[in-house]
């Protein structure tokens, strides 16, 4: 479609089909003619067993069986019930427990937390900043605000994080706006599956400090949706204390989402969180964005809410719901190592991998390199930079096969 007809397109760069969805049609399409044991569907963003069945976590959904009928028939309080956002600042801190001012608002996953973070720390025209291996959602939120989107390289030469890189970036946009959004996906970054060391969020602060000058003001979005599948708990979440009490115009604010971690995808739960010294801050957090939530979707999933609530009241409850996931993460974990081993085989290069959900290919071409794959029935995303394989929906033996044919496709 060339030019709209009753809609406004304002700015924004619309697509006929989501380009991850859409190539995910044409992986059924061809399982549909050529046979389940045809095709390699490595799209899905979502963690399947080694049958390609999706991986419910059994302890959650007895939790969902046994739900009274106002437990998901009512509706939830805007900001989520006082049960929940306890339960939810459990959920994504873990033993660690922040030592300032924290408020949650429930959202719609972690996507619902990047829509109100773009909308209440940024202006209509500024810029939010990410690197340049992102989910591209991000932009995609932030054209449909009137927002734009820059990146900074997230890699150097040596493969390291690049923070010469990300400060130029800061320091540029500071210049032209007041304030800044910056995202950051860590662990098990989506779509390389880098995940940022502790001297890497030394330097990501350092910088941050030093940039924000004046009343200057960065809103500093971690995005962790997959810190769960990412390894161990606490040592994955030994970065957050470094976010404690930063100065009162850097506000962390913390993605979290149910979908993951608890196998919700489509309960469409999770929540932002802020941290910070200053209380008020804090307070104006909560109450810009429950605003914002009921000038969009208003509430969100109260089941999903109430199961989280029971799991984190019930300590064996919990411990069953946590020894649940940790299979399926060591699951994951064989998968990466696998696909890791084979590239290296193979003499395929990956961008520098850690663990979580995907892994990713630099080369020039990328959909030109996915058209080669999709004849030999494999179905992998094209990104602006290289290829994203989801690890999380082929099963191990599929992992140790895929890195040779991406290199006989590279040509």
């Amino acid at each position: 479609m060339s030019e709209f007809i009753m809609a406004q397109k304002n700015g924004r760069s619309i697509p006929l089909e989501d380009k991850i969805f859409g190539i995910s049609r044409l992986a059924n399409e061809m399982i549909a003619e050529k046979g389940k044991e045809s095709v390699i569907n490595a799209t899905i963003g979502a963690l399947l067993d080694d049958q390609g069945e999706l991986v419910v976590l059994s302890s959650v959904v007895d939790v969902l069986k046994n739900l009274a009928p106002a437990d998901y028939a009512a509706y939830a309080p805007i900001g989520g019930t006082a049960e929940f956002k306890d339960s939810i600042k459990k959920a994504a801190f873990g033993k660690y427990e922040p030592k300032c001012f924290t408020e949650a608002v429930a959202t719609p996953g972690g996507t619902g937390a990047i829509r109100n973070t773009i909308s209440n720390y940024s202006q209509v025209g500024d810029q939010i900043l990410t690197s340049d291996w992102y989910w591209a959602n991000y932009s995609s939120i932030a054209g449909e605000l009137g927002r734009g989107s820059v990146t900074f390289e997230l890699f150097d030469d040596q493969g390291h994080f690049n923070i010469g890189s990300l400060q130029k970036q800061v320091r540029s946009l500071l210049d032209k706006q007041e304030s800044l959004v910056l995202i950051i996906n860590t662990p098990a970054h989506n779509p390389t599956g880098y995940s940022l060391t502790l001297e890497d969020w030394d330097d990501v602060l350092s910088v941050l400090q030093a940039e924000a000058k004046g009343d200057k003001k960065i809103a500093l979005l971690v995005d962790v949706a997959y810190i769960d599948f990412a390894g161990d708990s606490n040592e994955y979440r030994a970065f957050l204390p470094k976010l404690e009490n930063l100065p009162a115009n850097i506000l962390p604010i913390i993605s979290y989402s149910t979908s993951k971690t608890f196998t919700l995808y489509g309960m469409r739960c999770g929540a932002m969180i802020c941290m910070t010294p200053v209380k008020s801050i804090a307070e104006e957090f909560l109450r810009v964005c429950q605003f914002s939530s009921r000038a969009s979707w208003s509430n969100c999933n109260r089941a999903a809410m109430v199961v989280l609530a029971k799991i984190y009241e019930d300590p064996a409850l919990l411990s069953k719901v946590d020894e649940e996931r940790d299979f399926y993460r060591e699951l994951l974990v064989k998968r990466g190592k696998a696909f890791e081993e084979e590239a290296a085989k193979a003499g395929l290069k990956m961008v520098p991998f850690d663990a979580g959900f995907f892994a990713s290919i630099p080369c020039k071409d990328p959909d030109a390199v996915c058209k080669n794959l999709q004849k030999e029935g494999i179905f992998a995303v094209p990104l602006a930079k290289g290829l994203r394989v989801s690890i999380a929906s082929i099963n191990e033996n599929q992992c140790r096969l895929l890195p040779a044919k991406i290199v006989e496709a590279l040509g």
